[in-house]
């Protein structure tokens, strides 16, 4: 089946595991948030235990170094698409409201990316991370 939009996430290369785990799993649920029809049907196994829905097509994890990151969020946003994000800040902070604080003290050009989540029609997105490898 081929879908027409696609889900990309960036994540800087240089991160620790945890960290990108991590990074991926918020960037994630922003694109769940911002896009709610992506959501799948909830699931049930043969024994009747009932599942979550998941977002109901593939999520391509690219990976990148900051300067990377830059560039898409740029791309994307010249093309009218708006970001998840998730900047090394971040990491220092312990909830929602103080996350959303570390983004808004930094001007776009200075935010310090470590990550980022995109949703849109397939070519568009293939112009947004061109250039970019598949994180490995």
């Amino acid at each position: 089946m081929q879908f027409d939009t696609k889900i990309a996430v960036v994540i800087r290369t240089d991160l620790q595991a945890w960290q990108k785990l991590n990074v991926a799993a918020f960037l994630t649920s922003g694109i769940a948030a911002a896009f709610p029809d992506c959501i799948g049907e909830p699931y049930e196994d043969a024994s009747g235990t009932k599942y979550h829905a998941l977002i109901g097509q593939p999520i391509l994890i690219y990976g990148g170094d900051g300067p990377a990151l830059s560039r898409a969020l740029d791309r994307a946003l010249s093309r009218n698409v708006a970001a998840a994000v998730y900047t090394e800040d971040m990491f220092k902070t312990t909830h929602d409201a103080a996350n959303r604080e570390a983004v808004r003290a930094v001007a776009r050009a200075n935010l310090n990316l470590v990550g980022l989540a995109i949703r849109a029609e397939r070519k568009v997105i293939d112009k947004i991370v061109d250039g970019l490898k598949f994180h490995s």
